[in-house]
This record gives C-alpha cells, sequence and structure tokens, in this order.
C-alpha cells in the first residue's frame, strides 16, 4: 500500500508575546492504511483523529511548538497511544504551552522517520522558532514546512525566539536545494512547489521580512 497525505484545516488562535490571533491551521497525516504519522497538533483533536481514520499512529511530529501547532499535542498522543516528537531546540516555546508536560521524544536533523514503507527525513530550518524543522519525503516528492517557507515567502520572524536571516538561510540552504518539483506543504495556507518559491529569493533579501 502506497502511502499518502490526507490533509485537514482547525481553527483557533496563535498567542505570543501578550498578542493573541485567530489562526486556520494545516494538519498533515501521512501514512497507508494502517498506520501514520501526523504532523501538528494544533486545536482540535477530534478533527485530527478523523482524518487519521483508525489507523496505528507512529508519532506526533511538530514542526515547530508555537502554541498553534501544539496546543493539543498530548491530547492527542494519549488519545493514540503515539509518542509527540520536537526539536529540544524549541523546548522554551513548548513549555510556555505545557510547562508540566514535556514532548515525548527529540527530532533531530538528518533523521529518518521509517513507517509505511515511505520515510520521512528531518531537517532543522531554525529561523521562524530556533528548532523549527521540516519533514522531507523523497518518494512522495512532498516536504511540510510547517511556518518555515509559505507560498510567497518565509514565515513571519517579528516576534521572540524568531530571526529573519536564519530564516532564509535555513530555506535557501535546505529547502531550495529540493527537487523544483518538490510540493511544499504549508503549516497554513496553500501548498506550493519548490521550484515555484526559488526565484522569489532575492526579493525576500530586499524586502528583509
Amino acid at each position: 500500500m502506497t502511502a499518502r497525505v490526507d490533509h485537514a484545516v482547525t481553527s483557533g488562535t496563535f498567542s505570543l508575546d501578550g498578542q493573541s490571533f485567530d489562526v486556520d491551521n494545516n494538519v498533515f497525516v501521512v501514512g497507508d492504511d494502517t498506520e501514520c504519522v501526523v504532523i501538528d497538533a494544533p486545536h482540535d483533536v477530534d478533527a485530527i483523529r478523523r482524518a487519521v481514520a483508525g489507523r496505528r499512529v507512529v508519532a506526533v511530529l511538530a514542526t515547530h511548538a508555537h502554541d498553534d501547532h501544539v496546543r493539543v499535542a498530548p491530547g492527542l498522543a494519549k488519545a493514540t497511544g503515539a509518542p509527540v516528537l520536537l526539536h529540544p531546540a524549541d523546548r522554551v516555546l513548548w513549555d510556555l504551552v505545557h510547562p508540566d508536560l514535556p514532548p515525548d521524544g527529540t527530532l533531530a536533523d538528518g533523521q529518518g522517520i521509517d513507517f509505511a514503507g515511505t520515510t520521512l527525513r528531518v531537517l532543522h530550518t531554525p529561523g521562524h522558532s530556533p528548532g523549527a524543522c521540516s519533514f522531507h519525503a523523497p518518494d512522495l516528492g512532498v516536504v511540510f514546512t510547517g511556518d518555515t517557507l509559505f507560498a510567497g515567502g518565509p514565515g513571519a520572524t517579528g516576534r521572540s525566539y524568531s530571526d529573519f536571516g536564519t530564516i532564509v538561510a535555513s530555506i535557501r540552504d535546505r529547502l531550495l536545494t529540493l527537487p523544483p518539483q518538490t510540493v511544499v506543504h504549508t503549516g497554513h495556507g496553500d501548498d506550493t512547489t519548490i521550484g515555484a518559491e526559488a526565484p522569489h529569493l532575492p526579493d525576500w533579501l530586499a524586502r528583509g521580512h
């Protein structure tokens, strides 16, 4: 059975630095009919479980630890028995959301996560947050970039623990080097491709944010 990508959108809020915003978050479930991983657990355990559709969840992977990406991660882990995995550099943000409940395990650059006959390769892509990660599935021709790369440019870097120069370096060195036909599944909004975004790097640098 070939692995596939299923998609759900959940709605809630994002809060940091004393501000709160209404947001819609993408949730991606990658797997076959038997097992899967969930990428990000934003707002609604039941909506994510509907996308899982009874499959065994191997892991809940956090692209980063802003509250609108991990708010229900412990609840989803409890409901599915799957570990929540986070890059340790984002623990400072995780602890703002779940101060008494650590993630179950860590992510590391270059790590391979094997399931459902495919592999997700962890790419540490800091900038939006210190431990932001993208997940590349070469067999499927996709990369999950969280809030690092969107259709139209880099993710936001105007808040605590973020840096524009770092995110641009991550995108330039880790993401734009992927095959141009690679589909980019983002944390919010529409998909894009590496080839569609790569020509705009000079514009992003000139824009400076």
